[in-house]
């Protein structure tokens, strides 16, 4: 699984463009953003009116833009009882979590969501001066095997072939927004090798 997420930054029709073009290497765009709910609307809209797929699209934990825009994905942070609730009332919808912990994979698993992201792995100018996790975190959470896991945290063209075997896909930000459609595709390629 390749999951996108945006940078923290207002979306633009530039990003509509580069996200719909990378959309068939991606399972998901995670849309993390400071843009109110009016403004994500009609961003979303936009996407979706270029050609995005909607099954692709993720909110970041505004229930409001996914139940206007009719989406079927919703992401929440560590530890937000939301994303157990959500899914509890809505088993439809995909609903993911970010974990940072082993216990955070297991409650994510027990409230029957649908995967992790788990991170940071490598030093990432997301979490400046934060060391990633250790190599004891690491296969604390692989041990894991009943939810799908998915590797966040620096990972980049380089250090995507030092992502430890077990998890389920690789989430990032600056890969993504960075990276065309070709790239994606051969990393794609190479993951699943």
């Amino acid at each position: 699984m390749f999951v996108a997420i945006t940078r923290y930054q207002e979306l633009t029709e530039a990003d509509v463009k580069h996200y719909t073009a990378i959309a068939p290497a991606i399972d998901y765009l995670i849309l993390r953003t400071p843009m109110d709910t009016k403004s994500l609307v009609h961003w979303v809209n936009q996407a979706l009116a270029h050609g995005f797929p909607k099954d692709k699209l993720m909110i970041h934990s505004d229930e409001k833009v996914l139940a206007q825009c009719q989406l079927t994905g919703i992401h929440f942070r560590e530890g937000d009882p939301r994303a157990a609730r959500y899914k509890q009332q809505h088993p439809n919808i995909t609903v993911s979590q970010a974990t940072h912990r082993a216990t955070s994979i297991r409650q994510a698993s027990n409230n029957e969501l649908d995967f992790v992201l788990f991170g940071h792995l490598f030093n990432t100018a997301s979490k400046p001066g934060q060391a990633p996790r250790s190599e004891a975190e690491i296969q604390a959470a692989l041990e894991i095997q009943d939810i799908p896991i998915i590797a966040l945290g620096g990972i980049n063209t380089k250090t995507i072939n030092q992502v430890p075997s077990g998890f389920s896909g690789i989430a990032a930000i600056s890969l993504f927004a960075t990276q065309n459609l070709t790239t994606l595709t051969d990393l794609r390629k190479a993951w699943h090798k």
